[in-house]
């Protein structure tokens, strides 16, 4: 593990240097940053990070290595990594490659050994912005930061359609990471024995424990491209349709909300964060981009349903205008952070949605029984 000279130039010229490490590359995107205390690999691996540089908050990454088991994707979507400390080594019985290898090997550059509370503070004061990473001894920062100010802003970029599948395929039941933390997870034993149901899950950069999370409640998972259409859909028979996480700016995505439009009373629909801005869209509403952004696995969310509070995992930077929806959707969940609309449920349609992830690896858990409502939801469709 040789560190380099490296460097974070932002688009408002704030330089941040310190020393690189994985891939030797000059990576650009958007700068957010994440509060979560554990989980790296997860968020290296979320397809909702595509096009994003991503600030950790949590001052040591790579302490426990890495593992197959914990990908959420079949690579890392990140763009470039800024953490405090970045370890030269793993020590964890699971682990089977250092993180260093591992991001060197799928192209993302680190910058370590930064004070990333500054640019947390100065990303929270400013908003998010657009940046470059780039090492070598000879760094020219007012190239780099002209460099930020070209690079393509994330409102109005389709970015789902470019992490998607590009083919039709059944999600494997068997897959060994089904089991990954189910044994200390409540069992719903008429999940277990009752009819399998098939669903269909959009991918607009889908993480795999939802399909892992679906599968526990007894169902048959079909995943298909962004740009499927209403009809290919229910020429495939499902009992339910699912609309994934995934990056970018919703309201370019016409495809996918005149999907939703079209399915919307003919089947019951699920959405999670992309899939959710994607549901107010297509009810009515409109969505805007956040100062920047909620990123973290602590985000308190009060559900009106039940008055309980939850802890969540969220990954986003657009939310959906509450004051703009129609009065036959309902909103059933708020974040207590900021009061940004967390979940809706149209009042006569079989269709949800939630902003933000009730599958969390590694967590929390106390949103999974979302994907049982789901199930209940098409079980009493067929009644």
């Amino acid at each position: 593990m040789q560190a380099i000279l490296a460097m974070l130039a932002l688009e408002d010229g704030r330089i941040f240097r310190g020393r690189g490490f994985g891939a030797p590359v000059e990576a650009s995107g958007e700068v957010v940053f994440n509060t979560s205390l554990t989980g790296y690999q997860e968020i290296f691996t979320d397809p909702s990070y595509a096009g994003q540089i991503v600030v950790l908050t949590n001052p040591h990454i790579g302490n426990y290595g890495t593992t197959p088991s914990d990908a959420e994707s079949a690579r890392p979507f990140i763009e470039g990594l800024v953490t405090r400390e970045f370890s030269a080594m793993s020590s964890n019985w699971r682990s089977t490659e250092v993180a260093d290898d591992y991001l060197e090997r799928s192209g993302v550059p680190v910058l370590a050994e930064v004070d990333t509370r500054a640019v947390v503070r100065h990303l929270r004061t400013h908003g998010a912005m657009r940046g470059v990473i780039a090492s070598g001894a000879a760094l020219d920062a007012d190239a780099l930061v002209a460099k930020a100010r070209s690079i393509r802003k994330m409102e109005g970029t389709d970015l789902a359609s470019v992490v998607t599948t590009r083919k039709i395929y059944q999600w494997d039941a068997s897959e060994p990471k089904n089991q990954t933390g189910d044994v200390y997870l409540p069992a719903d034993d008429a999940a277990a024995t009752g009819e399998p149901l098939h669903v269909v899950a959009y991918d607009f950069g889908i993480k795999q424990n939802i399909l892992r999370m679906l599968t526990r409640e007894g169902c048959r998972v079909t995943v298909v491209p962004a740009k499927t259409t209403a009809e290919e859909t229910l020429a495939l028979n499902p009992d339910g349709v699912f609309f994934s996480n995934g990056p970018g700016d919703p309201e370019p995505l016409d495809y996918a909300i005149e999907t939703v439009r079209k399915l919307k009373g003919k089947k019951p629909l699920f959405g999670i964060c992309l899939g959710h801005q994607i549901f107010g869209l297509a009810l009515g509403g409109k969505t805007y981009k956040l100062k920047f952004g909620h990123h973290g696995g602590n985000h308190p969310i009060l559900n009106h349903r039940t008055g309980k509070v939850e802890i969540t995992a969220q990954n986003h930077n657009f939310n959906v205008d509450p004051e703009s929806l129609p009065a036959d959707v309902e909103r059933t969940h708020t974040n207590l952070n900021d009061q940004t609309l967390a979940g809706l449920r149209h009042k006569t349609d079989p269709m949800f949605s939630v902003q933000y992830h009730p599958e969390a690896s590694p967590g929390p858990h106390d949103s999974h029984y979302l994907f049982r409502d789901f199930r209940r939801m098409m079980e009493d469709w067929k009644k």
